[in-house]
């Protein structure tokens, strides 16, 4: 998102600012009993209703997260990021047998570890601020390695090759898709990313209609990814009318809502 800095614009002054201001930082693991107690199963009860319990808790209905509280609530978050930490489909591959299984794990992983890099960070007001350190600098242990979350999102997550993550990947800022108060799972992931494509591309603040310019106004997540899109359609008006209950002509100027990178507190 996320979420999602991932624009060409975005990626070259993130490159040049790297190469400038210094090296990576290991973001410290959540220092839970879990975490030192040897590697615990993928399927672990415990640690997965922690993470459901924390998206049911502290985030409502319309998406946004009560950090605030959850910074004094941690441990259901801190233990799944522990366990993203020494479990995944690369070091664990028959825990995930399927793609589905696969990518419904990296989507949460994103997802915790974003909002986990949150904490960590200070819970900045505006990412736009720290974005270089947030997204790419910041490296965040995932299956025993450490990858920053611009690393897991455009060199694992994208390469699977389903667009639809862009609407549920989400960096905690109020630009990013509703994050959804509960966790994606493996045997329901085509109608959880069906439903969120819907949700997102229904939205009025993600899709502005402006019959009299004859013109729609995208949110910015489809002028970062136009490229993942246009794999699937073969422009952005056709992909979002595969979602959408009313068709935008396809005749109408495309422009994108501009990104809005304050952070989605509650």
């Amino acid at each position: 998102m996320k979420k999602n800095a991932a624009s060409a614009g975005v990626a070259a002054s993130a490159i040049l600012l790297l190469a400038l201001g210094g090296c990576a930082v290991n973001v410290p693991p959540p220092k839970t009993a879990a975490a030192t107690a040897g590697a615990a199963a993928p399927d672990d009860a415990a640690i997965q209703k922690g993470w459901a319990d924390v998206l049911s808790k502290y985030v409502d209905d319309s998406g946004k997260i009560d950090f605030i509280s959850l910074s004094k609530d941690r441990a259901g978050l801190d233990a799944y990021v522990a366990w993203i930490g020494r479990v995944s489909p690369a070091n664990t591959p028959a825990a995930f047998p399927t793609k589905d299984a696969r990518l419904a794990y990296y989507i949460n992983a994103y997802n915790a570890l974003a909002m986990y890099n949150v904490l960590e960070s200070g819970m900045p007001k505006d990412l736009n601020a720290v974005k270089v350190r947030f997204f790419y600098r910041n490296k965040l242990g995932i299956g025993g390695e450490k990858m920053s979350l611009y690393d897991l999102e455009n060199k694992i997550i994208r390469p699977m090759g389903d667009p639809r993550v862009h609407f549920a990947l989400n960096c905690m800022v109020r630009g990013c898709p509703r994050l959804p108060r509960e966790p994606f799972r493996a045997d329901q992931l085509e109608l959880e990313l069906q439903a969120t494509a819907q949700y997102f591309l229904n939205e009025p603040r993600n899709v502005e209609i402006q019959a009299d310019k004859q013109t729609v106004r995208f949110s910015q997540i489809l002028q970062f990814y136009t490229e993942d899109f246009l794999k699937k359609s073969p422009s952005l008006i056709a992909y979002a009318n595969g979602y959408r209950e009313s068709k935008i002509p396809e005749s109408y100027k495309v422009d994108f809502i501009p990104y809005d990178w304050t952070l989605n507190q509650k």
